[in-house]
This record gives C-alpha cells, structure tokens and sequence, in this order.
C-alpha cells in the first residue's frame, strides 16, 4: 500500500493529468511520451523542438539568397516573351513577319527615335523576336540558363541582372548602330545569363570548360549569321558578368543585401546614362 504522503511521478508539463519519469533533455521539464520528440541526445518537449526551428538559420547561396527556391521568374520571362510574340504576329497576321505589326513596330529600338522621345524602346525591344526561330532559340537559352542561375541569385538578384544585361545590349546597339537601324530581342540578357554564369562557376571554382565553350560558340554564330546583333550581345554579357561580380562577391555582412543593391543601381544608371547620352547625340535620318 502507497502511504499517502509519498510522492507519485509529476504530471506532463502540457498535460498534468498523465504522470511521467520523462523529461525534456534540453529544459528538464516532465513530458509524456506524446510530448517528446526524438533528438541527437535523449529527447526534447515539443516546446523546445519547435524554439530550436525558430532560431535556425538556414545557409544562404554565394548570393546570399535562400537555397532550394524553385525558379519562378524563368517561366514568367519566357511566358512574357512569348505573348508578346503571339500578339505581335496576331497583329500581322503572320508568324514569319511578326515585325510589321503595330506594337513592334512601337516598341523596337530605332536609336534615332529612343533619340527623338521614344525612351521606352531600350527595353521593350528585349520582349520582341523576329520570326519563330528568333524566339525559340532565345527561350530555350534563356530557360536552361536561368534554372541554373535563379536558386543561386534568388528571384529579386535574377531579375535585376537580366534586365540590366537587357539595356546593356541596347547601349551596346545605340552606340554602334545606325539612327535608322532596327534591333530587337532578348539575346542581349541571354549573354548577359552567360555572363552572370561564368561569374558564379569562378565564384564557386567549378569547371569552367562548357561555360566557356558556350559563349565562345554564341559570340562566332554572332558574327557568322548575318543580322545578328553583336555590340548588342557583346554589351549584355559584359553588363551581365558585371552585375553579378557586384552579388556574388560582396562580403557576407549585415548591410550585404544594401551593398549589393547599390552595385545594380549604379550599373543601371550607368547604361541609362549612355543610352540618354547617344540619344542627345544621334540625327536620326
């Protein structure tokens, strides 16, 4: 018979109806066998488990973005891209001659009219491609490259490097090409996706062997296919290994994320102020 002044087990600390010999291993609290959690020494109250997964820090990429992020900005791109062109043949009524509809005709970059007002076309030329082929080879390139790069520079860091691989190529083709030349397509941010890759396989020193073989394949078909925009690509890929040495290679500090913004917005008003200053200086004829 149990004397009634001895003490029995002390109840779980979450149910103090159920006695236990249990206890957490991180706080000593009792806890019944529903409460515990297994860990790498005894085990620990849901309590403890679930401050533990509060106060742990996740790694972050060379970016400084969070790993294993499926890539979101791709798919919206390369969706964009093909809208646009969808429209745009619509418009012409011709899938081979999709250039001669009104909205190309208003968004492609003619420098000596980015020089009379149109300050829109640097960019909007990068949504429009010329014919099928233009465009299916410029998505495909820009989706095998983005999968790889968009985990690694996370959503926000992507974006920004294409788009200032973007108007990379179209200073690029302002300062080389005639007032009345017409250039659009997205092969100025699909180098500058070159670019932004070489950047991070030195970064991370993986092989360099494919990358390099990569650009160098694209920069002799750049100069082989007549129509071609070299200066245009030639500018994308510089802007985009640029824009990603000012990610990749700033210090893991607590202001990293400031330091990295400012690296892009002094890119970015770099080429805009080439773009504005050829503007100023092209007759358009």
């Amino acid at each position: 018979m149990t004397h009634p002044d001895q003490a029995g087990p002390p109840g779980c600390v979450r149910h103090p109806d159920r006695p236990t010999g249990l206890s957490c291993t991180r706080c000593g609290r009792p806890a019944c066998p529903e409460c515990l959690r297994d860990a790498s020494v005894g085990y620990q109250c849901v309590d403890c488990v679930h401050a533990g997964r509060q106060g742990f820090r996740r790694g972050t990429t060379v970016a400084g973005a969070e790993p294993g992020r499926r890539p979101v900005v791709v798919p919206v791109l390369v969706a964009l891209n093909v809208a646009l062109f969808v429209l745009t043949a619509a418009q012409a009524g011709s899938i081979g001659s999709n250039d001669r509809s009104a909205l190309f005709r208003e968004w492609v970059l003619v420098p000596g009219l980015v020089a009379s007002g149109d300050w829109w076309r640097p960019l909007t030329a990068g949504f429009l491609h010329y014919g099928p082929l233009h465009l299916v080879f410029n998505m495909m390139a820009l989706w095998w490259l983005g999968r790889e790069l968009e985990p690694i520079l996370g959503r926000g860091r992507f974006l920004a490097v294409y788009l200032v691989s973007l108007l990379g190529g179209s200073a690029a083709a302002m300062l080389f090409s005639a007032p009345n030349s017409a250039v659009a397509g997205a092969s100025g941010a699909v180098f500058g996706l070159m670019g932004a890759l070489f950047v991070v396989a030195r970064r991370l020193r993986a092989p360099m062997g494919q990358i390099v073989g990569l650009v160098a394949v694209n920069l002799v078909i750049s100069v082989v296919v007549p129509g071609i925009s070299l200066v245009g690509h030639l500018g994308g890929l510089v802007l985009g290994a640029a824009a990603t040495a000012g990610l990749v290679h700033v210090p893991a500090v607590r202001n990293r994320t400031l330091l990295q913004v400012s690296a892009l917005v002094l890119l970015a008003v770099v080429v805009v102020g080439v773009i504005a200053t050829r503007a100023a200086a092209v007759s358009f004829v």
